[in-house]
């Protein structure tokens, strides 16, 4: 291509970025993403916090509470310039309201209220309908529910993936929002949360300097996969937004591919390179099914990583074939697993372009560090 071709080609994605954007959430486009602080863009990886467990006794709460205490500590430390929040923000199978919004919504507190730009990708627990616990059967019977305040009457069916995402880019979307999610196309639902973001380089305003696609990889109200129809979605987005593949692209969903299973350490084991991590209790558990989403990325020497959670007891990278597969560090105190939690830190650095990462725990201290991408 000719410059003039690459400046045009740049011109048109912007544009329909900001199209999709404006379409999707009903507001005006938020402030793009960019490069900043000496030509780098940091993230931080929120996985698994499981909000809303056991409300109705001391326990849940209090893990909610550590769960918003350990999001503190990460971003006071990185003060990263996005927040990735990946899947199974809340544990809807064992919320009893009418809808998970209100603990959906208190998950972005920390990012909020310190001005943190986020965006979000549903896990298979997020809009799960609710499961009866097995001990309100017993002889002491069904314990009272509480329904907070503004809720009136309790219900069990779970909330939908599209009023989650809705009341999210309702409340924070558009110009003056944080939020950067989006309902993705009607096309491809029951899936929702796919979309594209643009982080706009620092020497060149207008041009994209890294593409990351965000994706729904089900479960909860359907089967764990990403369908063939989002496989042809990302050829098309990633085809039109980046057509020579010069743009380095990042990927994020939830419940890992087949192809993690394929690279892991042996469970137990000792993580040794290429893989580094620290954290190998349990088999990947993965997606039902693999409909082509990993040959297509695997096909594109511009993407550099996947990123997922899902699997609380992992917190590992591995290669697969010229990109990694990473695992974020179980982030809340819901859900299962007591091991330390943390989040899984990743830094780009425009000029050259490189792609670092490293685990933030919960005590301040980092570990895991390596190099995913680096250009000369």
């Amino acid at each position: 291509m000719r410059p003039w071709q690459y400046r045009l080609a740049a011109a048109l994605a912007a544009l329909l970025a900001a199209m999709l954007a404006l379409g999707a959430v009903g507001h005006r486009s938020p402030a793009p993403l960019r490069f900043v602080r000496g030509g780098r863009f940091k993230v931080a990886l929120f996985a698994d916090l499981h909000y809303g467990e056991n409300a109705w006794t001391d326990w849940g709460p209090a893990q909610d509470d550590r769960s918003d205490r350990v999001m503190a500590t990460v971003l006071d430390a990185e003060k990263p310039d996005l927040v990735v929040y990946l899947g199974d923000l809340v544990t809807a199978n064992n919320v009893p309201i009418p809808n998970a919004t209100l603990y959906w919504d208190r998950a972005f507190s920390p990012a909020r209220s310190r001005g943190v730009p986020w965006a979000t990708v549903f896990g298979n627990h997020d809009d799960m309908a609710f499961e009866w616990p097995m001990e309100w059967f017993s002889p002491d019977g069904v314990p009272p529910v509480h329904c907070p305040p503004p809720v009136s009457g309790c219900s069990f069916r779970g909330t939908p993936r599209v009023d989650l995402m809705t009341a999210e880019t309702d409340r924070d979307g558009g110009e003056e929002g944080l939020s950067r999610s989006s309902v993705g196309p009607k096309e491809l639902w029951p899936g929702v949360s796919n979309y594209v973001l643009q982080v706009l380089s620092r020497e060149k305003e207008q041009d994209p300097a890294l593409l990351m696609y965000f994706l729904d990889s089900g479960g909860g109200s359907y089967p764990e996969v990403i369908s063939d129809a989002q496989v042809r979605w990302f050829q098309s987005q990633s085809h039109f937004l980046n057509p020579d593949g010069r743009i380095p692209e990042l990927v994020f969903w939830h419940i890992p591919s087949t192809a993690y299973a394929k690279v892991a350490p042996k469970a137990k084991s000792k993580i040794r390179r290429p893989c580094v991590g620290s954290l190998n209790i349990e088999h990947v558990a993965p997606q039902q099914a693999e409909w082509g989403m990993m040959d297509s990325l695997a096909k594109r020497p511009s993407v550099k990583g996947i990123f997922v959670g899902h699997n609380h007891g992992l917190d590992w990278c591995c290669p697969y074939d010229k990109l990694w597969l990473c695992f974020a560090r179980h982030t809340g105190h819901g859900g299962y697993g007591g091991w330390p939690k943390g989040s899984r830190i990743v830094e780009m650095s425009e000029n050259p372009f490189s792609v670092e990462s490293w685990i933030r725990m919960e005590n301040g201290t980092t570990h895991s560090h390596i190099v995913l991408a680096r250009f000369s």
